[in-house]
Parts: structure tokens; sequence; C-alpha cells
């Protein structure tokens, strides 16, 4: 049978409010007593409800996460970072994927499961600012990624251009003069132009060309998309020295192309990508990344939640996560196993 606070009062002997007391994390109860109910809650086996916790707060216990693909490795290590934040505050996560669709980002953010969540997390591709102006639904609703909304809405960021930026420093500083960049996007979409305004901007910066024949534009933003941008950037008679990839997929599949082509990662061409997933870490050569702290954006995202349910923030908040450069092996080389010096 399950074990109560009253079996747990009884085994300490103490009240129940004590244990409840204890169990609730009330600043009020004494050191001794904390050790001793804990030393009980210890030997029983106690679990708290926390359904019931909830429930008494008028609360489900339950934020949802709407982001557009759960097949990206960016995504896949976001939700983790929610997950744990979330799990730190007894709260669990409901995942949606909306597949970066307009129609569905719009029935995510009207709250289709408002009997069901406390709040949302959403991570927009496509919805526009007119689909939110008559949102009437009372859960908080928090936005992340680069798409800007004048609404009152938390919205957690890194700077895409200073993230870019710092890529494409690192491979001019590493004497690359051609740098080309993969995963430009067709119709709008705001962090793949952030990250081409990077790129050209820290081009600029250094005195060097800003080609627009080496900007591959793609539909996607995986594996494959890397490898015919790619592709289509080497058919058409230019071999860059060095490309920076929209993502870490696309700069894999963009090193495997390379690979076939007979050109070497970092000798020929130098590689960066974006977002430091794992994968990028255990390939064959691995990946230079733009690292954003998905741990950080993770627990902004729960604790904005959480302050918009208690009524703490008022005022929408612009947040910005922190981010940075990750060199590895497809920009530095590798180290030799005799002497340390990069090969």
């Amino acid at each position: 049978m399950r074990v109560s606070l009253k079996d747990v009062a009884a085994h300490a002997g103490v009240s129940i409010k004590t244990v409840s007391n204890v169990v609730n994390d009330h600043p009020h109860v004494t050191p001794a007593m904390r050790e001793r109910v804990q030393r009980s809650i210890d030997a029983l086996g106690y679990l708290p409800n926390l359904a019931a916790r909830h429930l008494r707060k008028g609360r489900t216990g339950i934020i949802a996460l709407a982001l557009p693909e759960f097949g990206n490795p960016y995504f896949a290590e976001l939700a983790a970072a929610v997950i744990d934040a979330a799990a730190e505050h007894d709260y669990i996560v409901l995942l949606d994927h909306t597949g970066g669709r307009r129609e569905q980002e719009i029935l995510v953010s009207q709250a289709f499961r408002a009997r069901v969540i406390d709040g949302l997390i959403l991570s927009p591709i496509e919805l526009e600012a007119e689909d939110l102006c008559d949102r009437a639904e009372d859960a908080p609703m928090v936005l992340l990624g680069e798409r800007e909304y004048d609404l009152p809405y938390d919205h957690i960021a890194i700077d895409n251009v200073a993230a870019a930026r710092s890529a494409v420093r690192h491979m001019v500083a590493l004497g690359r003069r051609e740098v080309a960049f993969i995963g430009a996007r067709r119709g709008r979409s705001e962090p793949a132009e952030l990250r081409v305004r990077g790129w050209r901007e820290e081009l600029t910066a250094a005195g060097l060309p800003a080609d627009d024949g080496l900007v591959a534009v793609t539909d996607g933003w995986g594996f494959a998309d890397g490898a015919a941008a790619m592709t289509g950037i080497l058919r058409a008679g230019r071999c860059p020295d060095a490309v920076f990839a929209y993502n870490d997929p696309m700069a894999i599949g963009a090193m495997r192309v390379l690979h076939e082509w007979g050109l070497r990662v970092p000798e020929d061409v130098a590689m960066a990508g974006f977002d430091d997933v794992v994968e990028g870490r255990f390939g064959t050569v691995t990946l230079t990344s733009v690292s954003p702290d998905k741990g950080a954006i993770g627990r902004l995202a729960v604790e904005s939640v959480l302050a918009r349910l208690s009524g703490r923030t008022p005022e929408r908040r612009r947040i910005r996560a922190s981010h940075r450069l990750v060199e590895r092996e497809s920009t530095l080389g590798r180290r030799t196993a005799s002497d340390g010096r990069r090969a």
C-alpha cells in the first residue's frame, strides 16, 4: 500500500502538519525536526503525491513543450534540458510536434490542451504575430528562437548574429579567405537570415568578399540538405577553403560530400556548424560548432512559465542565453599522438 503522510507522522512521532511542512520545504522547520522526519521518509519509502499538491494550487503540474522537429538533434537535446529543468520544480512535460507548420503552431498556441497544461513553451517557425493577437487562453506562453514578435510573451534566444560572426572570425583567423555559407532558407526564416547576416558582417569586417555565389539556399536543414548544398557548390566549379553551416547536421552532410570529392577537412576545407549536438563530437573528424547553452535555455523557459503563473513578472522579457564557439578538428586539425601538435 502507498505510504501516506499519516504513516510518516506516526513513524516520526510528530504531527501530520509537521511532515507536510518538511515535504513542502517550509523554512520555519528546525534542522533537527527536518532530519527526524526525513529519516522516517527514507525508512518508509514515502513518495509525495505531486498531482494532489498541484491540484491544491489549482494546477495540473504539466507544462507543454512544442517543437518543430524532434528528428533534429538540437531539438531533442533542448527537450531533454526542458524536461530536466521542469523536474526540479516537480513538473512534467507534455511534448508536441508542430513540424514547423503554421496551422499546427496556431493550434498549439491557442492552447487546445488548455485543460491539461499550466503553461506552454513554443519554438515557432512559421507562426505570425497576427496569429497570436487574439489568443484568449490564460495559460502563460514562452517563446523560443529568433522569430521577433511585438507581443506580451517572454522570449528566450541567443544572439545569432554574434554567434555566426564568432565562427567565421575563427576560420578567418586561421587563414581561410573564401568562406561559404550553407543553409540559407527559401522563404522567411529569421534564424537563417541572422546567421547569414553574421557571416556577411564578419567577412566584410575582415576585408574579405561576402560572395553570394557561395551562399547555398536549401529547403531543409538536415544531413541530406547539407550534402546537397555542398554538392551544388562544388558542381558549380567553386571550391571554398572554409564552410560555415546553418547547423551541425548540415555540416556533417557537407563533410561527407567533401570526402567523396577527395577533399580533406580541414586541410583543404575547414568546416564549422551550429548547435554543438552530440553527433558532431564523435565523427572521424570532430566538428567545430557554435554551442548555445541548451541547459540555460531549458531552465530559463521553465522558470519563465512558473514566474508567469505566480504573477512575478508582469512585463514581457526578452532573455538572451549565452553561447560559445567550441573549436575542434574540423577547423584545427588533429593532434598527433607523439608530440601533441596539429596534424
